[in-house]
């Protein structure tokens, strides 16, 4: 096909934006000033060019925004759970079962991947290291090997997936004809893959490091994180004839929910399919109703008020940690062709640029299934180096679907690309992600915590690449 200097000038802040983020800068900016470029040059109008950009962040906005709306329920869940005592109740029972530090490993690692599933992560960090992290160093898991079990089961191997709220796959999959379930599916058996070798090592690392319960040591290094005395005083919980029916409530709701999208999935959709946007509705529901239980049951009166500001704050972290991505996926919307038609106001055949400049190198790349997807993974891993792990999705899923012709399923492509810029974005490999926040509440250095995990991260994600080759 014939490319234009509009192709050309695509292209151009395509790389401009990957070099960006390997230079650890935020890359809105560029976005943005290329999405007015490209359109101005592409129809010749510098008005369209301004009408452009707002109209590639509206429909960025109108794609995304239920995914907005997920977390910020989630969050509001939390918040409201928070006044009843009954998040700190949904967890200390389990604090008694950490005996000693081989068996607070394996506690840490799966409770954190669980609630991190339903609760995102970084909204559950706080939770977590406060009530279990605490327990575990006590048992004798050293606290560096803690704070790497919360990264690597939650910022990794949980947010990769993503499986419950899918808003990763629906990213990978917004700028794409692909089904964001397929790319779950497919993102939670790899995710699972890349913790559990990371995880190995981790263990395999700190094996003989871990202390009996007795030990000492176990009491010096519980005064090392931070807020000690703060966490015994929360322990009090504000609502007593309350916390502990939503303590039970709660997890036994997100159960069900689990449990029903597995069964749609083994059903064969024949009792109705809940993945990707239903998947979201349903749990956001959920969420919904249990929160305004929950605000009713903090105070008759103060619901009235209190929902509001649960929801506002769920807003609030929603826009933060999503926010960037709108400009961003606005760009790479104009790379495709099911909406670069409305973004740049055209009736006629609208561009598809990514797709036609990858359409017209194709013979300039290998069609080798093996230098395809690791190449996936590394645009992945540079995009991720923003420290969002969100932000290059919608590149990833783009190139996977563009690529993917004569070499490997464009759906374990997403997937991969998926893993590579969560698991090094979403709070693993770069000090300046959501990584502070576990270093923070753990009381250890963030570089260092970082450079720890490098090694188990890397090969986790080509282990995890090379079985997805070989099954898919």
């Amino acid at each position: 096909m014939d490319l234009t200097f509009a192709h050309g000038l695509y292209a151009f802040v395509t790389i401009a934006v990957i070099v960006t983020m390997i230079l650890r800068k935020g890359v809105v900016l560029p976005t943005l000033v290329g999405t007015f470029l490209v359109a101005w040059v592409h129809t010749g109008s510098l008005v369209i060019g301004f009408t452009a950009v707002f109209n590639a962040n509206m429909t960025a906005a109108t794609e995304l925004f239920s995914i907005f709306l997920i977390i910020t329920f989630m969050v509001a869940l939390l918040h409201s759970l928070k006044d009843l005592g009954a998040d700190q109740q949904m967890i200390a029972p389990i604090q008694k079962f950490m005996t000693n530090g081989h068996v607070a490993f394996v506690i840490l690692l799966s409770v954190t991947f669980v609630i991190s599933l339903f609760f995102w992560p970084t909204p559950a960090v706080p939770l977590i290291c406060a009530l279990l992290v605490p327990a575990a160093v006590k048992a004798g898991l050293p606290i560096m090997a803690a704070a790497m079990v919360v990264a690597l089961a939650g910022q990794g191997m949980a947010l990769s997936s993503d499986y419950i709220m899918q808003v990763a796959p629906t990213l990978s999959a917004s700028t794409t004809g692909l089904d964001a379930g397929a790319i779950a599916d497919q993102a939670l058996v790899l995710s699972l893959i890349t913790g559990g070798v990371a995880l190995g090592i981790v263990y395999a690392m700190y094996r003989k490091k871990i202390r009996k319960s007795n030990n000492p040591l176990n009491l010096v290094e519980l005064k090392k994180l931070p807020g000690q005395e703060e966490v015994k005083t929360e322990l009090v919980p504000s609502n007593e004839k309350w916390k502990h029916v939503f303590a039970v409530i709660v997890p036994i709701a997100m159960l069900a929910i689990m449990i029903f999208m597995i069964f749609t999935k083994i059903d064969g959709g024949r009792s109705g399919g809940f993945e990707g946007g239903d998947g979201a509705a349903l749990i956001g529901g959920v969420a919904v109703l249990l929160l305004a239980l929950a605000s009713i049951a903090f105070g008759k009166i103060n619901a009235l008020d209190r929902i509001g500001e649960h929801i506002t704050n769920g807003f609030v972290f929603a826009f933060k940690a999503m926010g960037p991505v709108i400009p961003i996926a606005g760009f790479f919307f104009l790379g495709s062709g099911e909406f670069s038609g409305s973004i740049l106001s055209l009736e006629e055949t609208p561009p598809a640029f990514l797709f036609d400049l990858v359409e017209a190198g194709q013979t300039a790349i290998p069609e080798s299934a093996f230098l395809t997807a690791f190449g996936i993974l590394l645009i992945g891993i540079i995009t991720g180096l923003d420290g969002s792990g969100f932000s290059g999705l919608p590149l990833t899923g783009a190139l996977s679907e563009a690529l993917a012709v004569g070499t490997v399923d464009a759906t374990t492509l997403a997937a991969i690309g998926q893993l590579g810029s969560i698991w090094t974005g979403g709070g693993t490999l770069v000090a300046w992600s959501s990584l502070v926040a576990v270093a923070g509440f753990c009381g250890v250095s963030v570089m260092e915590l970082a450079r720890k995990n490098f090694l188990p991260v890397i090969v986790g994600l080509v282990v995890a690449t090379l079985i997805a080759l070989w099954i898919w």
